[in-house]
């Protein structure tokens, strides 16, 4: 398994605000792909990927909501 270096960022929140980034990124990015097995007429693997999206939709919200929580509670 390959290991990417360490972050120089040592702040708390960056692990938590790096992975709602990717899970909103995947979201845009699997539209290409759903859009690319529909092309092919493949609608198993285009609801499977529609499947994946919703999932990173709802760990992006999910991160959002625990994100906003927790700079509220650094803030007071």
């Amino acid at each position: 398994m390959v290991r990417e270096p360490m972050s120089p960022v040592k702040d708390k929140n960056y692990d938590l605000i790096h992975a709602v980034q990717m899970s909103l990124q995947h979201i845009w990015q699997l539209e290409t792909y759903i859009a690319d097995a529909e092309n092919r007429g493949d609608s198993e693997l285009a609801t499977w990927f529609r499947k994946i999206q919703e999932n990173n939709r709802k760990a992006g919200d999910q991160g959002k909501k625990l994100l906003i929580d927790r700079l509220q509670r650094e803030k007071g």
